[in-house]
């Protein structure tokens, strides 16, 4: 007996959340685009797309604003709840970075002595990881420059990563009023192991792309700069052998005369990022010739081991960092703030824990005692 008797209705349901109001073609943004799929021949697919979220604050390193963090979540929720989008691509305007972390103008100007104002701003941020983390399509993180503190982070939530062999990879919270405890205190140890995952939290050392490559923190490293036409690796970083003298070497930056000559090469060559499109299109195609229904639930089942360990630690670790705005935050985000004021981006480390040492109060006395001075003005 045929079941056409039974009522039905066929009207295509829309779930998005919001329309267009969390994104712009105007810096600080977010661009929302949707590309065709290419197959392994150049043909564009009809009908199905890749999602596009884009960080457009080049001038800012592409850090995030409150209102970019909206956009965000609005890309990530539209890219999940798009039928014809096959992978959602996490990238950021220009060839210098991805994204550098919160907008340090912001957290020292607005943020910082205001805890109850960022213990909000984090519920956003924390949305904001929750939305890659759960979002129903594949997520790639096309790293196009520095992926640097929360930038690492937002990053990190994605479930692959392509980079750029000019990118650099790191933390900066400790030395500039944070934890990295947006992500990387959850999800280093998982990529890198928990030895390299705790130097590279606290050292505030910047790694390159090779090396974040050597360590499994990402798939794939493409090179971008062109000399005479043709792609070069990035002269900065040792690619050419794997070990020297009994020490690993591949990955690690040159140093001395030699690097400074490799940085004038960089200077003569174009960037070009054709390699790393390209290898974003592979991979998306790869996802569209296996089962949607198995591929999700296969990313969710991995995805959930990095899940637990944030879902643990996210709303304990917002109010912390809410409370430290009051403190350490205030003094690091300033100093970085007014680095241009003061000619240093960082406190006075030793002074800082020498008034510790003596039981002094964070109070303002404190501040100004570790802050940096503005320069004198030149006499004209």
């Amino acid at each position: 007996m045929s079941l056409d008797w039974l009522p039905k209705d066929n009207k295509i349901k829309n779930h998005d959340l919001w329309r267009d109001e969390y994104f712009s073609r105007d810096p600080p943004s977010v661009l929302y685009e949707l590309r065709p799929v290419v197959d392994n021949e150049g043909n564009k697919i009809k009908g199905l797309n890749s999602a596009w979220i884009i960080l457009n604050n080049p001038d800012q390193y592409n850090s995030y604003t409150t209102n970019m963090v909206k956009g965000v979540i609005a890309g990530f929720h539209r890219a999940s709840m798009d039928r014809s989008v096959v992978a959602a691509i996490f990238t950021a305007v220009g060839d210098k970075a991805f994204c550098t972390g919160g907008n340090t103008k912001e957290y020292a100007e607005y943020y910082s002595g205001r805890p109850n104002e960022y213990g909000l701003y984090m519920d956003l941020f924390n949305g904001m990881v929750d939305s890659i983390l759960n979002c129903k399509k594949p997520t790639i993180c096309r790293v196009n420059g520095m992926r640097v503190a929360g930038g690492q982070e937002i990053g990190m939530a994605c479930d692959i990563a392509v980079a750029s062999d000019t990118a650099i990879f790191g933390q900066a919270g400790p030395r500039h009023g944070s934890a990295p405890d947006g992500g990387s205190s959850d999800f280093l140890p998982w990529y890198l192991g928990i030895e390299d995952a705790m130097w590279n939290c606290i050292s505030c050392e910047l790694w390159s792309a090779y090396k974040m490559k050597r360590v499994s923190l990402v798939s794939k490293v493409t090179p971008v700069l062109k000399k005479d036409n043709k792609f070069i690796r990035n002269p900065t970083v040792i690619t050419d052998k794997y070990a020297e003298d009994g020490e690993l070497v591949y990955g690690e930056f040159l140093k001395g005369e030699e690097f400074k000559k490799a940085r004038e090469l960089i200077k003569s060559c174009k960037t070009d990022f054709e390699l790393l499109d390209m290898t974003v299109n592979d991979i998306v195609w790869t996802y569209t010739n296996l089962m949607p229904g198995c591929l999700m639930k296969s990313i969710d089942s991995i995805r959930m081991k990095k899940k637990f360990f944030w879902d643990q630690t996210k709303l304990a670790n917002r109010h912390w960092l809410a409370a430290n705005m009051a403190t350490e935050a205030f003094i690091g985000f300033h100093a970085f703030n007014n680095r241009k004021t003061t000619g240093k981006d960082v406190i006075d480390f030793v002074k800082y824990r020498q008034l510790l040492a003596e039981g002094h109060m964070f109070d303002e006395k404190l501040k100004e005692e570790v802050l940096p001075k503005p320069l004198k003005k030149q006499k004209s």
